[in-house]
C-alpha cells in the first residue's frame, strides 16, 4: 500500500503514471482477456498503452464506476473475477 495518505479513488486504485508490482499484476491479468491488451508489456509501468487497454476493457465489459482508463475498485473486481486462478 502507498503511504501517501488516503487515495481519493479508494485503496488499490491505479492510474497512468503509477508503477510497481501491482501494475505488473494488472498487465498480466489484462493479457488474459482476448484482444484488450494484445502484446502489451508487463514492465510494471502504467503508461498510455495500458490506460487505453483498461479503458477498452471497461467499455467492452460495461464496467461503470471508475474513470475511463483508471483501474479502480469496480474494474479490479470485474477483471479479477474474469482472471481468477484456481487454487
Amino acid at each position: 500500500a502507498l503511504a501517501q495518505g488516503a487515495d481519493p479513488d479508494g485503496a488499490g486504485t491505479l492510474r497512468e503514471g503509477d508503477s510497481g508490482a501491482e501494475v505488473a499484476d494488472l498487465q498480466e491479468r489484462l493479457l488474459r482477456i482476448p484482444d484488450v491488451y494484445a502484446h502489451g508489456a508487463t514492465d510494471g509501468r502504467y503508461d498510455t498503452v495500458l490506460t487505453e487497454a483498461v479503458a477498452r476493457f471497461q467499455l467492452w465489459y460495461g464496467i461503470r464506476g471508475d474513470e475511463s482508463g483508471v483501474y479502480g475498485d469496480d474494474t479490479r473486481r470485474d477483471l479479477e473475477s474474469r482472471t481468477a486462478t484456481a487454487g
